[in-house]
């Protein structure tokens, strides 16, 4: 549907959020289950990581701030993007206004901003960890922790409203179908009916400055951190100190490995087919909040010891409920 502005310009209300092009409808139930089940996974096993923090003061060091600003950025980012996808596939409700697009548009590049920061931390906190150890307690303590999570949560609306501006003022006269699962800069720009390299050329270099120099960061940290480790005499310690960030290195493997794939495609011109590369956008936004939980949970140790001892106090409390009420003892 357009709407015209004094009868020669014409702008789309509304996008058609194609999904993936190639899917059959015979699939679409299917596929709109997964994807909820992926919601509902990343959603409350980040929860649980964000009350078991709020609930266990022995969490609160500067690692697990890290973990708790994650956490809370993957909840956002599911809850952004999943929703309307999987209303588009289980009950065909395709149509995404065009102020609405513009919104998930944002908050999409918004989280993903955040996200890609938060790995610079990550890192910034085991190399200081692992390389000055007798430092760490005087310069990572939980207050300056605190201040760079609030910092980078608000520095990171800068790139994406930058680039959002840019491609908001361009002409949206049609076609207005998204072959994506959710509005990104890539599926509006080439909507646009007008020339849009410079908007296009904005967006890529402020994405790249978001991505690369947080990447930089970390591989720099990491070569420093692999050499620190093999400095160590004891097989057994140098295992146990490089163990304490490979954690931190799986995240950062599949927040980057895919992305870099579909952005070398991108650059260079290769052709990729349409469906390959939707989910490989899938595969690299999805994927690390829906595994964080469990690696956290699963890979360190004091979570484990804080989930353990918390389901153990629901369980006594439970008991003892019992026990006190004759009429539930009875039934």
């Amino acid at each position: 549907m357009l709407e015209g502005n004094n009868g020669t310009e014409f702008r789309i209300k509304e996008f058609i959020l194609v999904g993936f092009p190639g899917l059959p409808s015979d699939y679409h139930g299917l596929v709109a289950f997964i994807l909820c089940l992926v919601y509902v996974t990343t959603v409350v096993g980040n929860s649980v990581l964000v009350v078991t923090f709020v609930r266990v003061p022995s969490l609160h060091k500067p690692m697990y701030i890290i973990m708790l600003s994650l956490a809370l950025s993957d909840i956002g980012f599911s809850t952004v993007a999943l929703p309307k996808i999987i209303s588009r596939y289980w009950f065909d409700d395709k149509f995404i206004a065009f102020n609405a697009c513009f919104s998930q548009m944002f908050l999409i590049h918004y989280f993903g901003t955040v996200n890609s920061y938060i790995m610079g931390i990550m890192a910034m906190d085991r190399y200081i960890a692992i390389c000055f150890p007798f430092r760490y307690p005087v310069v990572m303590k939980n207050r300056t922790m605190s201040i760079l999570n609030i910092f980078l949560w608000l520095f990171s609306f800068v790139t994406p409203a930058i680039s959002s501006v840019f491609k908001y003022r361009l002409p949206y006269c049609g076609p207005n179908q998204i072959f994506q699962c959710y509005c990104d800069h890539h599926s509006l720009v080439s909507q646009a009916c007008a020339s849009h390299g410079f908007a296009t050329l904005i967006a890529f270099t402020l994405a790249m400055l978001v991505l690369l120099i947080p990447l930089a960061f970390i591989i720099y940290s990491y070569i420093h951190i692999i050499v620190s480790v093999a400095r160590i005499a004891s097989l057994q310690n140098r295992w146990k100190t490089f163990s304490t960030c490979t954690t931190q290195l799986c995240i950062i493997i599949l927040y980057y490995l895919p992305r870099c794939v579909v952005y070398i495609f991108s650059v260079t011109g290769l052709y990729m087919n349409i469906d390959l590369r939707i989910a490989l956008t899938l595969c690299y936004s999805l994927f690390p909040p829906l595994v964080n939980p469990f690696i956290y949970c699963f890979r360190t140790k004091e979570i484990k010891q804080a989930l353990g001892h918390w389901f153990s106090v629901l369980k006594l409390n439970k008991k003892s409920s019992i026990a006190t009420n004759p009429r539930r003892q009875a039934l």
